[in-house]
């Protein structure tokens, strides 16, 4: 029987302390973030690296710091970022080529990327998130020379249908591994309708996610389960369990995912359905020798 899949996304790159303060930074608190998490039955997690004053991270060696954390708590299937704005493509893709984590994410397209405040009518975050096909490309190589699964990270309709030219390039293989996010400012609007038109949209050979953001999460949520997809949840995308009431920590949203899985009839996966429904290899992949933290 398929399972659901949750995806645990711990910690983002934009979201600090002072707005949620359950939001791992370190190393240490990554990997107890993806314990709980993969205790609540998450599958998969989901990171970016940060500095201990909650900053983005790129280099390899914290990064390594984290897979050793993670991987010394847990057997969840290990997702690493790649997505950045204003960092060099060799940059973003240096931790996954050296550290071979099971998974990696990939954007498939540029976007305006903003959140905007109501309350202040202002924006507070406002990017040109710019992933052309000639990156995306070379992301897509070095994670097939390093046999690592790409999670197509699409942020609309047409990010989408640029996995066409890639597939019949042959760089991008089957199966394909969709994450659909919904409701960033640039981006689709979150609803039940466009996820159902995105998922329609998807090639032969499909395994999809939808991400919702904010308390839009947990609606998305349920429609994906109840369309046999799988979810992600955690602290990267939604701070809250309802309104007004924020988890505090990544494995009380994992654990209201998981209910609303039970509620609605379906089982949810271990790290090993998980593994055996992807088409990934049976076994954790261990954290490098070299990197291995004290």
């Amino acid at each position: 029987m398929t399972r659901t899949i949750i995806t645990a996304a711990l910690t983002g790159v934009l979201a600090t302390r002072d707005q949620c303060p359950a939001i791992p930074y370190t190393p240490r608190e990554i990997g107890e973030e993806a314990a709980r998490a993969a205790q609540e039955g998450a599958a998969i997690v989901h990171i970016h690296a940060r500095t201990p004053e909650g900053g983005p991270d790129w280099s390899v060696e914290t990064f390594a710091q984290i897979y050793t954390e993670v991987r010394a708590r847990s057997d969840v299937i290990v997702n690493f970022s790649t997505g950045a704005v204003g960092v060099p493509a060799e940059q973003r893709i240096a931790h996954i080529r050296e550290l071979k984590p099971e998974m990696a994410a990939l954007n498939m397209g540029s976007m305006n990327y903003a959140i905007y405040s109501e309350r202040r009518k202002e924006f507070i975050h406002d990017h040109v998130f710019a992933n052309p096909f000639k990156d995306i490309s070379f992301f897509l190589k070095t994670m097939n020379e390093a046999n690592i699964r790409p999670e197509l990270e699409c942020f609309d309709t047409g990010h989408i249908g640029n996995t066409r030219p890639l597939i019949h390039q042959g760089i991008l293989n089957p199966p394909y591994q969709f994450s659909l996010i919904m409701g960033v400012l640039g981006g689709i609007p979150a609803s039940t309708r466009h996820l159902i038109d995105q998922v329609d949209t998807l090639p032969p050979q499909s395994h999809w996610q939808v991400i919702g953001i904010s308390l839009a999460q947990w609606p998305l949520v349920a429609a994906a389960i109840t369309m046999g997809g799988n979810v992600r949840v955690g602290l990267e995308d939604n701070f809250y369990l309802e309104e007004g009431r924020m988890a505090k920590s990544n494995g009380e949203l994992v654990a209201k995912a998981a209910r609303m899985c039970k509620e609605l009839g379906t089982e949810v996966a271990s790290p090993a359905d998980a593994r055996k429904q992807l088409g990934l290899e049976p076994a954790p992949r261990p954290a490098p020798a070299m990197h291995r933290s004290n």
